[in-house]
């Protein structure tokens, strides 16, 4: 979930290459709505989205009993520490800073799915 459209195509194309299968969504409501629907394995949430934030829709999620246990990574270009001040409970499974290595996260979502 992103609200760079190109960034997040870009990154639900690189993932489907590796078959990992990937949709991509543009804001927070509309990651609510994807997730409740097809209930993946692990969800990829910017932060920093206008109406709906990553924060805000991690909390939906984790309310609704269908995607309560899914896993929930924080995707976002804040530094961990400004993410870690900003939680309530337990939003997000894992942290990844956007511009690290790809190969990295990839390897963080095997590792969650597993």
């Amino acid at each position: 979930m992103d609200d760079n459209e190109d960034a997040a195509l870009a990154l639900a194309t690189y993932l489907s290459l590796l078959d990992i299968q990937a949709r991509a969504v543009f804001g927070g409501a509309e990651a609510i709505d994807m997730a409740r629907e097809w209930t993946p394995h692990v969800v990829l949430m910017d932060i920093s989205m206008p109406h709906c934030d990553g924060f805000q829709a991690a909390r939906a999620l984790r309310q609704y009993p269908r995607t309560a246990a899914m896993a929930i990574v924080a995707h976002t270009a804040l530094d961990e520490f400004e993410v870690r001040r900003h939680l309530t409970g337990a939003e997000f499974d894992g942290y990844f800073q956007k511009a690290q290595s790809i190969d990295e996260l990839v390897r963080l979502v095997w590792e969650l799915v597993e």
